[in-house]
């Protein structure tokens, strides 16, 4: 974690068409709290991830904006720390919240992030590659499922920007957790950013939580790397005799908080259950083994 005292519920700028605006829920699964953006800078702007319900934080939304007129509020998905303000601001607004699909899902057991938001109600869905514009700028929605599978980045054409949620962050990696988590989306959607970011399209990531990635094929590789490396290390281990996930973690996982055991194990199960479907390995009862 960065030093305090940290910029919560300041506007900052970003670039010329970007504020953002620190929300204060800071977390281990939020950081320094979620970041709130705002792009535009002529009469009418969009929101992007207007973050939890949080009064202090919608105030301080409000604020940025100033006079503008809100074209859109945007979420990039449906966790209860990017999405719930949306309601509220667009009461306050009268904008319409276009951006990812809804999705409520009760996941049992441990998590390493926010649950899903049952609010959220969309005016409309954005499909991957359409595109919302205003006044001197064009975001379009890049479907980029595996973290959740309605996640949506969004790229502002005008200078190269990709808002990027929780799909890649500047602090951590992503959390997968099954049964809407899935490893093999979440691998596809790293290769397509790898993809754009390698020709030009993608200079600069602005995510969630964290700071900026000015170097974002660079990370994505990286991102793809390990997630490479923790899948040959589970296909070494299962090599070596059939186990249990937990039994794998603490072999994969050394030093770890006792108090992360389980939201490891969820990641673990995530890349088994890719390489299940890709058929490398196989399950009997809780026991995973090669195939």
């Amino acid at each position: 974690m960065p030093e305090k005292p940290w910029p919560t519920g300041l506007s900052e700028r970003a670039e010329p068409l970007v504020q953002r605006v620190l929300a204060p829920n800071p977390s281990p699964y939020t950081y320094t709290g979620t970041q709130t953006y705002i792009v535009g800078a002529e009469g009418d702007v969009a929101v992007i991830d207007p973050g939890p319900a949080e009064p202090a934080h919608i105030e301080a939304i409000m604020a940025a904006i100033d006079d503008a007129k809100v074209t859109a509020i945007m979420c990039t998905h449906t966790h209860r720390d990017h999405s719930p303000a949306a309601a509220p601001l667009a009461k306050l607004t009268g904008a319409p919240i276009i951006g990812c699909a809804p999705l409520v899902l009760d996941v049992g057991g441990p998590r390493s992030d926010e649950a899903f938001d049952t609010t959220y109600a969309p005016d409309r869905v954005l499909e991957d590659g359409e595109h919302m514009k205003g006044t001197g700028w064009t975001l379009t929605a890049i479907h980029t499922p595996g973290h959740t599978s309605n996640h949506l980045c969004y790229a502002l054409k005008e200078s190269g920007a990709l808002f990027t949620g929780d799909h890649v962050m500047g602090w951590s990696t992503s959390v997968v957790v099954p049964p809407d988590g899935n490893m093999g989306e979440y691998m596809a959607s790293l290769d397509r950013l790898y993809a754009r970011a390698g020709d030009g399209r993608d200079t600069v990531y602005y995510a969630a939580h964290g700071a900026p990635i000015t170097n974002p094929r660079q990370l994505v590789r990286g991102m793809i790397g390990h997630r490479r490396q923790r899948e040959k290390q589970i296909l070494s281990l299962l090599g070596i005799e059939a186990r249990a996930i937990k039994d794998l973690v603490p072999v994969m996982y050394k030093g770890l908080d006792p108090r992360l055991s389980g939201a490891a194990g969820m990641s673990v199960k995530a890349h088994l259950l890719d390489l299940e479907h890709r058929s490398m390995v196989s399950r009997s009862g809780d026991i995973w083994q090669m195939k």
